[in-house]
């Protein structure tokens, strides 16, 4: 039996004599583009291309957002650790269509929705937004009732300055 082979995209390395030491992986179409010195050798060009391939992979791997079931899980999750239990989404999924806003939710039939533009965002600002949106089915309001429930999460006051940041960053670059 023939064993399955991994198929690797077109690769075009790109050597620099400016480049002294670093080693720059991107894609750009479907073909990877890999920035080397260009002192290395063929041996050592055919180890750094095999290393970059692997790290942009798992790099691209991690920036993939979860499911909707995998999301739904993880607020499972949080409104266990966060609130006992006390609250319980109907259904946590994705969306595409959310621009001016992270999440949003209704607490009327319990469902939540989180922008798909904070899936590269780190775990605890996700989670952080997922916390944000599970206080709403408990508290529907941003009242001091609503916060003190959310400050329940011990990242919440660097994940909402993560997000502000992120927020003027996309402001800026609109206005550019």
């Amino acid at each position: 039996m023939a064993e399955p082979t991994t198929s690797q995209p077109p690769v075009r390395v790109i050597r620099s004599a400016r480049r002294r030491k670093t080693v720059t992986a991107y894609r750009e179409g479907d073909t990877v583009v890999v920035l080397l010195p260009a002192r290395l050798s063929r041996r050592e060009e055919a180890q750094w291309v095999a290393t970059m391939l692997q790290r942009l992979e798992q790099r691209e791997r991690r920036r993939q957002p979860a499911t909707d079931e995998t999301l739904q899980r993880r607020a499972l999750l949080l409104a266990r650790r966060y609130f006992d239990g006390a609250v319980e989404p109907a259904s946590v999924r994705w969306v595409s269509n959310m621009r001016t806003r992270y999440g949003s939710c209704t607490p009327g039939d319990g469902t939540i929705r989180l922008s798909d533009r904070i899936a590269p965002y780190p775990t605890w600002v996700r989670d952080y937004v997922l916390v944000h949106e599970l206080a709403h089915l408990a508290v529907p309001d941003h009242s001091a009732a609503f916060w003190a429930l959310v400050a329940r999460y011990p990242m919440a006051e660097r994940a909402r300055g993560f997000l502000i940041a992120k927020g003027l960053e996309e402001h800026e670059a609109a206005d550019d």
